[in-house]
């Protein structure tokens, strides 16, 4: 998951440009001209929210088994 976020955010920074008059162009630019450019941005877009709700999830279950009072975690 995490591996899968740092690679395609490689591949992405590779070709986007962070200038206020070109940054649009650059997106379009990844999805349009960049092999499975459309692909990647996907990728990365869908592997960031299914990053964070594996990150609530799993809080999530530390709060309902409990696991914050193991005096041996802290």
């Amino acid at each position: 998951c995490l591996v899968t976020q740092i690679l395609t955010g490689l591949f992405l920074a590779m070709h986007y440009t962070a200038d206020i008059a070109t940054a649009f162009s650059s997106v379009a630019h990844i999805c349009r001209d960049v092999n499975y450019g459309w692909l990647i941005r996907n990728l990365h877009a869908n592997g960031a929210s299914f990053f964070f709700i594996c990150i609530y999830l799993h809080i999530g279950r530390g709060l309902y088994y409990g696991s914050y009072l193991f005096k041996e975690t802290w």
